[in-house]
């Protein structure tokens, strides 16, 4: 993996409501396969949900920490104003239709740097997007029998930051996480990660002096980015402090990739995760989800855990 040196984002993990609404919209009114029910490493009284394609592969994953009661955040300066998914250009206007049908709150239809984009939000407010993007009906797609393959979700198109301004975050972009500035569309800049088609998008809506955002329900919490590997990702962090003086958390083990953390300059927390080893080391990509996986360290504390943890059906 080491030689191709991918970029581009790895995975989105924001904050959710209910368990079981944010579980139902993800896979049945979305499509996405449920791909690893864990808990929150940091905190295993809560689950850790992720949402992607059939494997998990980098750049489709969706992550969630479910907290019951969870007061709802406010969007502002400083985080993820957006995160859009790729569906097949033709299949906007079924997407449309679904979203009527399934009330789900969205809005009409814009163009952005020439692309069709239907924006909408899911149970608890979190800000998502759909682009319809020309000749990717071949790409594989999971067909979770609500959503037909020919319409389904192709992993991520981009994220997009509310942010002060967009030079200071480009440079990291630019310096360590393997992005080019490639145009701006009014107030957004667009930096993207070579030829990477799934998850290759950073755009960064400049704000200017606008509030800050608050943490909660519907917020993104960290924006993670591909590195091939833990070299990789040291290299990473090294830039980060010698080029930027910006310093990282140690490195993290999350069983499914290895991490480290650190806030950019607009204050949004950024993640570098690795590629390997992926979402199969603990079961068979044909059962991916079903069963809770916990880490080594808290399996003894198996039934304790499973006890607190919400009932899903």
């Amino acid at each position: 993996m080491a030689a191709n040196n991918k970029h581009g984002i790895h995975h989105v993990t924001a904050i959710a409501g209910p368990a079981q609404r944010n579980l139902d919209f993800y896979t049945r009114t979305l499509g996405l396969r449920f791909v690893k029910k864990t808990v929150n490493f940091d905190d295993p009284g809560t689950y850790h949900f992720y949402f992607g394609d059939e494997t998990g592969t980098p750049g489709t994953i969706l992550t969630f920490f479910p907290w019951e009661h969870v007061a709802p955040g406010r969007l502002g300066v400083g985080e993820t104003q957006e995160t859009v998914f790729r569906v097949p250009e033709g299949a906007i206007g079924y997407w449309t239709h679904r979203f009527i049908e399934k009330g789900v709150a969205h809005d009409a239809i814009v163009r952005r740097f020439g692309e069709t984009i239907l924006s909408f939000r899911d149970p608890d407010g979190m800000r998502l997007a759909l682009v319809g993007v020309p000749g990717i009906e071949s790409e594989p797609a999971w067909n979770s029998g609500d959503v037909p393959a020919e319409f389904a979700i192709r992993g991520f198109h981009s994220v997009n930051l509310l942010l002060k301004e967009a030079a200071p975050t480009g440079a990291i972009l630019t310096d360590v996480l393997g992005f080019s500035e490639v145009g701006r569309d009014g107030q957004i800049v667009r930096f993207k990660a070579g030829d990477t088609a799934i998850g290759g998008i950073v755009d960064i809506h400049e704000a200017g002096s606008f509030l800050p955002g608050r943490m909660g329900g519907g917020s993104v919490h960290h924006i993670a980015f591909r590195a091939a590997d833990d070299a990789e990702e040291f290299a990473m962090a090294k830039k980060l402090i010698e080029n930027h003086g910006i310093q990282t958390t140690e490195q993290r083990d999350r069983n499914y990739f290895r991490s480290i953390y650190f806030r950019e300059p607009g204050h949004v927390l950024f993640e570098i995760a690795t590629d390997v080893p992926g979402f199969a080391i603990d079961e068979p990509v044909a059962s991916l989800g079903q069963a809770l996986k916990l880490p080594g360290a808290y399996e003894a504390r198996r039934s304790e855990i499973e006890q607190v943890l919400p009932e899903l059906v």
